[in-house]
């Protein structure tokens, strides 16, 4: 997911796919615990876009308490 993609959602959208997405990347790891899986980039991935929404979630929500 592309950050201005990140940036048109809710903050509650925001706050409920962080959450699936980290429950997505600790199954990602689990499975890859059990058997290694073919593309290690997909955890990176998964890492990166948790990481980039954090982050615009943070803003928006600065922004918000600024005002």
């Amino acid at each position: 997911m592309k950050t201005p993609e990140i940036r048109e959602l809710s903050v509650k959208d925001l706050r409920e796919r962080i959450d699936t997405d980290k429950v997505n990347l600790s199954r990602l790891k689990m499975a890859h615990a059990v058997s290694p899986i073919d593309n290690m980039s997909k955890i990176k991935k998964a890492r990166r876009n948790i990481a980039r929404m954090l982050t615009v979630l943070r803003e928006t929500e600065s922004k918000q308490n600024k005002k």
